[in-house]
């Protein structure tokens, strides 16, 4: 598979997680532990059938556990801390600060082999990073010194993300069906924070589950197959900056629903986040070029 491909293919993680937003107000009121339960099952089940279908089941044998491990540390750590984050500072600058990873990606992937981190990699992403945070941030009300315990969460869970993605460039030979097992052992740590933390409340009505479903088979299944690929053998730099396209892609799914109304400020985030990852794809072209 050539680069160009797998990164194309990496980047329909950044279009599913586009959906993510409006899926899970879709999904409620099922709260998140609850929901991270039930769309990694059907994330990491497709994973499965897949395999199965493939006769690639043999592959996951082979698989070390500490590889199981890292997988699962990743998905379900970014996950828990994300939602634990939101519990303790406001939503719009926890979700500011944990969309860091997309510019820690850029940043740490100059540390990986084969690698060169170009000034247009580093100046693409602040650029998009200025963009994300237009959307992100959107009527956010400043920082609270209150809630630093949920900022440090963020930050955690943005390291996290960024850990995950660029240590998974080394594990290159590890195949992408064992993500399916990433998925499932993610929603079985789920389930007993959930049992303990949460309330259990089921869907509401038909769009409810379907929304769930979705979930389960795009931004929280097969968005992290695709996400595997990309960053095992694409060009992980410009998926990085690229990343910063679903902030403004989900804002946009919101608007044409109905849910959200088209600002001037969807306009000049479109605007920074598009010259970011133009910016970006001319230092990748350059390099190889090069």
């Amino acid at each position: 598979m050539s680069r160009s491909r797998a990164t194309t293919i990496g980047f329909l993680a950044v279009l599913l997680w586009a959906l993510l937003a409006l899926l899970t107000v879709g999904s409620a009121p099922v709260p998140p532990f609850q929901l991270n339960t039930i769309c990694f099952a059907i994330g990491g089940a497709v994973g499965l059938v897949w395999v199965a279908a493939s006769g690639e089941a043999r592959q996951l044998t082979q698989v070390p556990l500490k590889v199981y491990a890292f997988g699962t540390a990743g998905l379900f750590g970014f996950h828990a801390l994300y939602f634990s984050a939101l519990r303790l500072a406001p939503a719009a600058e926890a979700g500011l600060i944990s969309y860091l990873w997309p510019l820690l990606i850029v940043l740490f992937s100059g540390l990986l082999p084969g690698e060169r981190l170009r000034a247009g990699h580093v100046f693409g992403a602040v650029a998009a990073f200025a963009g994300a945070a237009l959307i992100v941030a959107r009527g956010g009300a400043g920082f609270d010194g209150a809630a630093l315990p949920g900022y440090g969460l963020a930050l955690l869970c943005a390291l996290t993300w960024a850990g995950y993605s660029v240590l998974s460039r080394r594990l290159g030979t590890i195949p992408t069906a064992s993500v399916a097992v990433f998925c499932l052992a993610t929603s079985a740590l789920s389930l007993p924070f959930h049992l303990m933390l949460e309330q259990t409340v089921w869907p509401d009505g038909t769009a409810g589950w379907v929304s769930v479903l979705a979930l389960g088979l795009g931004p929280v299944g097969l968005a992290f197959y695709v996400w595997d690929i990309g960053v095992k053998r694409g060009d992980i730099q410009l998926l990085g900056v690229a990343s910063y396209a679903a902030p403004l892609l989900s804002t946009l799914v919101l608007v044409g629903a109905g849910i959200a109304a088209p600002t001037p400020t969807i306009l000049a985030a479109a605007v920074l986040i598009t010259g970011g990852a133009a910016l970006a794809a001319r230092a990748s072209a350059r390099r190889s070029q090069g």
